[in-house]
C-alpha cells in the first residue's frame, strides 16, 4: 500500500473541527490526551503508555496533567463525560502545548500520526493567525479612538451651530405699510 493510498483511505478531520479542541490552560494553548487519542485513532491509555516510555521527550512545557478541579471544569464546560460507570477515564487527562503535539509524531509512528500531526499544526497556525489578525484589530480600533477623543467636544460645536442654523430668525415686529399717524400732545392737553 503506497502513501497516497493511505491518505485516501484516512478519513482526516477538518481543521476547524481541530481548532475546537484546542484550549487555552495555565495560559497555554493545548489539546487534551483524549482528544489527540481520538484523532490519532488509538486509545487514550496506548498513547498515555507510549508518552511515558518516551517521557524524556516531553519537558514541563510540552506536556503536562490537568489537577483535578481544571478536569472537572472542562468537563462542565465541554460535556466529556458519558453516564455510566467505566465510561470515563478516572485519571485527570493530559494537555500538550503545540511542541508536545509536534513531538508525538516522534512517537507514534504510523501514518495516521503523521497525517493527523500534520493537520494539527496547521490548525495552531491557523489560530494562531486568527489571533494576530485579532490583535491587529484591536490595536487600529484603539489608534481610532486615541485619534478622535478629542473631537467629541468639536463635534458637539459643530452640531450646536448647525442647529443655530436651522433655527427659524425671530424676526423683529413688523411695521405696518402705509402712514401712521402719531399722536400729538397738544391733542391730549385739551
Amino acid at each position: 500500500m503506497t502513501k497516497r493510498t493511505i491518505k485516501r483511505t484516512i478519513k482526516l478531520t477538518p481543521v476547524e473541527s481541530i481548532q475546537q479542541k484546542i484550549f487555552m490552560i495555565r495560559g497555554h494553548k493545548v489539546m487534551l490526551s483524549i482528544d489527540l487519542a481520538a484523532l490519532y485513532g488509538v486509545e487514550a491509555k496506548v498513547l498515555n503508555q507510549a508518552v511515558k516510555r518516551n517521557i524524556e521527550r516531553f519537558p514541563g512545557d510540552f506536556m503536562f496533567q490537568l489537577t483535578g478541579e481544571e478536569a472537572d471544569s472542562l468537563r462542565s464546560q465541554i460535556v466529556t463525560l458519558k453516564s455510566g460507570r467505566g465510561k470515563h477515564s478516572k485519571y485527570p487527562p493530559y494537555a500538550f502545548t503545540e511542541q508536545g503535539v509536534a513531538m508525538l509524531s516522534s512517537v507514534l509512528k504510523s501514518d495516521r500520526a503523521i497525517a493527523v500531526n500534520i493537520m494539527i499544526m496547521r490548525a495552531f497556525v491557523k489560530l494562531r493567525e486568527i489571533l494576530l489578525t485579532h490583535k491587529e484589530l484591536a490595536r487600529k480600533l484603539a489608534q481610532l479612538e486615541a485619534k478622535f477623543a478629542g473631537h467629541d467636544h468639536a463635534i458637539q460645536n459643530l452640531f450646536a451651530a448647525i442647529r443655530q442654523l436651522m433655527a427659524s430668525p425671530v424676526a423683529p415686529a413688523k411695521r405696518r405699510i402705509g402712514f401712521t399717524r402719531k399722536e400729538s400732545k397738544s391733542s391730549e392737553a385739551d
